[in-house]
């Protein structure tokens, strides 16, 4: 390992043993906002701090090992025994290096958010909708093995019982650099269940997957550029609400963009609810607009969030999930729907290691 490599560890170790005590004062404790920000930062770098210690016991293990065999001399027991320990540390050792390779790429901050799923459906009509739905369920299937929560904020239903539009939000440690890659047009061919001619049919969906903040001060959101409109709430979730205007409806008039929540019980926390996936969707619109040109020369729309690329089929009648960005195959298309998403999940985000490792490496 480089010198440079070893120095930059040493003083993530002597931040990450910083923090630790600060997160113990009382006044950072009395201060939410810098205690999250802290136990973020702490828990950002606790697996890389845990690997650097592993190394160095390993390090450590290997000179003690190396030692044993100088001084074993003619006693070939003691020496075949310190070989063993030293080749079994020096594997591990060279193992921990790749990890620790891995856990110093570049972070995305968001990675540890909280996240708005959105899924729209798109051609295909009513069987796109179902589609819908099912894509809702594999997710909510995903984040509840995971212990995350689901909070449903908008749902449009169709006449079948799938979904036009749903919108929810996923709480948990780690949900956003989970599924940031779902982003894009899911592709699904099966026979519905209206096709009396057993014919496939083909149908679309969009995901978009937004990470939450906890200040709206990032992104500068004037009062009078917003209509607020209260309505009733209807369909699914709605119908503990269903007898005062509780639901609200946010249209942003500078871009046209319009967020609604009508699941919550008070006009209050449906505000806030639709506040927060405003400012959520108007990052993201900036986002995109910056990073558009990076965009369009990667060879690999991994995460960009291009609705118009279609990132993953569904193959009923054969049972088959593939990912187009990354040539990944599964025959294992119930598991996946029933929230076994990390099938396609781990290659996703392995790809996006190997390819910031080839950046660094230039």
């Amino acid at each position: 390992m480089k010198d440079s490599i070893r120095t930059r560890l040493a003083q993530v170790a002597g931040r990450f043993e910083e923090i630790g005590l600060l997160l113990s004062q009382p006044e950072v404790m009395a201060d939410q906002s810098r205690f999250r920000e802290l136990s973020r930062e702490y828990a950002s770098l606790e697996e890389l701090v845990r690997a650097w210690e592993q190394w160095n016991d390993c390090r450590q293990r290997m000179a003690e090992a190396s030692d044993m065999v100088d001084e074993a001399g003619e006693d070939r027991e003691m020496r075949s025994m310190a070989e063993d320990e030293l080749a079994l540390a020096s594997d591990e050792a060279e193992e921990l290096e790749q990890s620790l390779q891995i856990l110093m790429l570049p972070k995305d901050p968001d990675d540890e958010r909280n996240l708005f799923i959105e899924i729209r459906a798109g051609t295909g009509g009513d069987e796109a909708a179902l589609f819908s739905a099912d894509l809702f369920r594999m997710y909510s299937r995903y984040a509840e093995q995971r212990g995350w929560q689901v909070e449903p904020l908008a749902r449009n239903a169709s006449d079948l019982g799938g979904y036009r539009e749903v919108v929810a939000r996923i709480v948990g440690q780690g949900a956003y650099s989970r599924l940031k890659f779902e982003s894009g047009t899911h592709r699904v061919q099966r026979v519905p269940e209206t096709e009396s001619q057993g014919r496939i049919h083909t149908s679309a969906c969009t995901v978009a997957i937004l990470p939450e903040h906890d200040e709206i001060e990032d992104v500068s959101i004037d009062p009078g550029d917003l209509r607020i409109d209260t309505f009733r709430s209807s369909g699914a979730g709605g119908q503990h609400v269903n007898t005062t205007d509780s639901a609200i409806r946010i249209t942003h008039l500078p871009t046209g963009i319009v967020v609604e929540c009508q699941d919550e019980r008070s006009q209050h926390k449906n505000r806030a609810r639709a506040m927060s996936l405003l400012h959520a969707r108007l990052l993201e619109q900036e986002r995109a607009r910056q990073s558009a040109a990076e965009a369009a020369s990667r060879k690999l729309q991994v995460g960009s969030g291009d609705r118009s690329q279609r990132i993953r089929t569904y193959n009923f009648p054969q049972g088959r999930v593939t990912d187009h960005r990354v040539g990944l195959t599964l025959y294992k298309l119930d598991e996946i729907l029933a929230g076994e998403l990390d099938l396609v999940v781990e290659p996703l985000l392995q790809e996006h290691q190997a390819e910031l490792l080839a950046e660094v490496e230039r």
